[in-house]
């Protein structure tokens, strides 16, 4: 059985350590942990890392375009060794959850996630599974655009290796008991933002 883990991010250094750039932060803590190199796909702009565990086969993703025109990679890939939506996770960053916090779900709306948004029309459907990493909102007036592209603070650096690896286990955990498993044994609610 395969499925398609899709980290959603930025691609350069300028963006590696930014909030929008935590589902990327995820994919690479799954190949890390499993000792597995990514790789650019022929003909489509991603690298997947490939990790297979008994007769279970993640392929580990991330588009190469910029966050919003993520879904057409993550579609061609999908199409090209013919997962279906059931068998899709995208791993991304949520302004409306705390830092830290984290949620598991299949389907719903895109709350406005522009890369979610490029997801949905790339598979064509919205039923797919999101790990939903808690990043908090802006402070003040700020454009959440704006805020989602800087880097954590130093003050949040802290809560990120523990997310990362919360959303690496949520991962594990949906993929080898359902969502309900994921859902109960890894839900986070994160830290209250001192505005």
């Amino acid at each position: 059985m395969t499925w398609l883990v899709a980290g959603l991010g930025n691609p350069g250094k300028n963006y590696s350590s930014t909030r929008h750039n935590v589902g990327w932060m995820v994919a690479d803590a799954l190949a890390g942990s499993a000792n597995e190199r990514f790789r650019k796909v022929r003909f489509v702009p991603l690298e997947v890392a490939e990790i297979r565990d008994g007769d279970v086969t993640l392929l580990v993703a991330k588009p190469l375009t910029f966050m919003n025109d993520s879904g057409p990679p993550i579609g061609s890939l999908a199409r090209r060794r013919k997962i279906d939506p059931s068998h899709i996770v995208v791993i991304h960053d949520e302004i409306d959850l705390p830092l830290g916090a984290l949620r598991v779900k299949l389907g719903g709306s895109t709350a406005g996630h522009q890369g979610l948004n490029s997801v949905v029309s790339g598979l064509r459907t919205p039923d797919f599974y999101r790990v939903r990493l808690g990043v908090g909102r802006p402070p003040g007036r700020q454009d959440p655009a704006d805020y989602v592209l800087e880097p954590f603070s130093k003050k949040e650096l802290d809560e990120v290796p523990s997310l990362v690896e919360a959303g690496a286990e949520t991962v594990r955990s949906l993929v080898a008991g359902g969502l309900e498993a994921a859902q109960n044994s890894h839900t986070r609610s994160g830290t209250k933002s001192k505005d």
